[in-house]
């Protein structure tokens, strides 16, 4: 068994193992491999194992990854990362979920493309957890105000929020205010359940409050090649 069977098989283990202390359902639980710096030969390894889900942030990786891997059935992927407008309709050829609805000028460029298309995309509006007006994401306390201008919006599905937890301090206080922010969400979107949250050093946690979509890279994929 190779080195990255054996972290993606003990990472999968270790999911299993916290959803069920946490009282969670193992079946509602998604887990996003990042598959970022990586070839497409992880990924090809990794859908061997029973992989489906793969998370890129960057546009001019993800795509040609994406053509390379495209007689892989039944792979979805996932953009994970800030997205650029004008890079809009590029992710859109490939990716099925988008993570990083974080402004509004993206959900305009958003909005123009996907009125275009016939298939639906998943969106998980990006919370900004910071003190940081300048970082990406929408403020808590705004976030009904930009949910509801993207309802509307052609083709796409808002699935929930989406948030990254500080390093500094216990992942659990940003954790707590992403579900908190995810049941405002429910009053206008009551299917938008989804919580995109927990990274490699913060997913038990993040199971143990809520989330359903775990976005995991170096504990599975290890050191970084590209």
């Amino acid at each position: 068994m190779s080195d990255l069977a054996q972290r993606y098989r003990a990472t999968v283990a270790e999911i299993n193992e916290q959803a069920i202390a946490s009282g969670r359902d193992i079946d509602e639980i998604r887990l996003i491999v990042v598959s970022k710096n990586h070839g497409p030969e992880l990924v090809r390894e990794l859908y061997d194992l029973g992989q489906r889900d793969f998370g890129e942030n960057r546009d001019q990786e993800a795509k040609p990854k994406a053509e390379q891997t495209a007689d892989l059935e039944g792979v979805n992927w996932h953009f994970v990362g800030q997205l650029q407008s004008n890079k809009v309709k590029s992710a859109l050829g490939y990716s099925r979920f988008i993570h990083s609805i974080d402004r509004p000028s993206l959900l305009v460029a958003l909005q123009k493309e996907l009125s275009s298309q016939t298939t639906v995309v998943g969106g998980f509006i990006q919370l900004n957890l910071t003190d940081d007006p300048g970082r990406g994401g929408v403020e808590p306390k705004d976030l009904l105000f930009f949910a509801e201008s993207a309802v509307g919006t052609a083709n796409l599905q808002i699935l929930g929020v989406m948030g990254v937890a500080a390093l500094d301090r216990d992942p659990r206080v940003d954790f707590e205010t992403i579900h908190s922010a995810s049941q405002q969400l429910q009053t206008l979107i009551p299917e938008a359940r989804a919580i995109s949250a927990g990274m490699s050093h913060d997913f038990r946690e993040a199971i143990d409050m809520g989330a359903t979509h775990l976005r995991i890279g170096t504990s599975i994929t290890g050191k970084r090649n590209l």
